[in-house]
């Protein structure tokens, strides 16, 4: 079933990715994430009609350079870990951490789509580094990529939804 009815407005922390979108934008996008192996849901508690979707499965290898240093370095800082990389941010140097992530992780991105009223199409995204193979060379930490543009998300949806 397509979802038809738009959501009032857009929630908080949403991002306008489209101004005066359509019904069919939205179904396009959907449809085409579901096309590429993607995992199309509803967002929990919203009922099937409503048009907001989730779009999970979308994956980038080799991303270490868009790892956020200020939020890797607020990691390590509480527990340092002994691991060269992370030795090696607390001394200003990146590029071990960085080409680890690149190895080792990939960074997973989920899509929160939705439609309003007001014929907007918008957009949060979540992202995340997760390692390749449990449990990662450094366990119990957490890395974040730095916020991305409209620009490029629209571009990661659009490789998502097999449109680009």
């Amino acid at each position: 079933m397509r979802p038809h009815r738009p959501l009032a407005y857009a929630p908080a922390g949403y991002l306008q990715l489209e101004r005066y979108s359509s019904l069919k934008r939205f179904w396009d996008l959907t449809e085409g994430a579901e096309r590429t192996g993607r995992r199309v849901r509803p967002v929990r508690g919203d009922a099937e009609d409503v048009c907001r979707r989730v779009i999970e499965g979308f994956a980038l290898e080799g991303a270490g350079g868009l790892v956020d240093l200020e939020r890797a370095a607020a990691e390590i800082e509480d527990g340092l870990s002994p691991h060269p990389a992370l030795l090696a941010l607390a001394a200003a140097d990146p590029e071990p951490l960085k080409a680890l992530l690149s190895e080792a992780y990939r960074l997973e991105i989920s899509f929160a789509l939705a439609f309003t009223r007001a014929r907007d199409l918008v957009l949060k995204a979540t992202s995340a580094y997760k390692p390749l193979e449990a449990p990662g060379p450094l366990p119990g930490l957490s890395f974040v990529p730095r916020r991305f543009s409209r620009d490029e998300l629209r571009f990661m949806l659009h490789r998502a939804c097999g449109l680009g």
